[in-house]
């Protein structure tokens, strides 16, 4: 089956700690947006950045990860941001960010992240991503979340694009 890349959409208003002395938000913020994105995707798909299968514990740590600044956003600014997959490797995932504030560009970043297997002892040691797994992240099967469009921490209108 040959699908769309998925594409995730989802909104962020910028809280007051995330800003610096200026009133603009601090460039490390970004970072939280992009995991905070990434794990609503996730979810929506029925997947998590900590699952459990019959071998045991995946987790999905960063080995990349980047933003580059347009347009400064500020304290209330209400964030759109958009996440696409934009490589699912062997062992690792690559996910673009994009982020506008009334079509505006704001910013732009990317996080890659390898699949894990965490042992017993809670090491971790890079596996081959589970065909289930890729699947749903190359957009292969249909989601499976029953989580709302909308919900929380005033961050309206998300869901697959």
């Amino acid at each position: 089956m040959n699908r769309a890349p998925v594409r995730f959409k989802t909104n962020r208003r910028v809280e007051f700690r995330d800003t610096d002395a200026a009133g603009i938000v601090h460039f490390s913020a970004f970072f939280v947006y992009m995991e905070q994105a990434e794990h609503e995707m996730l979810r929506h798909l029925g997947l998590s950045v900590m699952l459990k299968d019959a071998d045991g514990h995946i987790s999905w740590p960063r080995v990349s990860a980047s933003c580059d600044y347009r347009n400064a956003a500020k304290f209330e600014d209400v964030l759109q941001v958009e996440v696409t997959i934009n490589e699912v490797g062997h062992t690792s995932v690559t996910y673009g960010f994009r982020f506008t504030r009334d079509d505006k560009p704001i910013a732009t970043g990317s996080i890659t992240a390898v699949c894990c297997r965490i042992k017993p002892d809670g090491t971790h040691r890079a596996t081959r991503i589970p065909a289930r797994i890729a699947e749903k992240l190359r957009g292969e099967t249909e989601a499976e979340s029953e989580e709302p469009t909308t919900k929380g921490q005033g961050n309206g209108g998300r869901g697959i694009a």
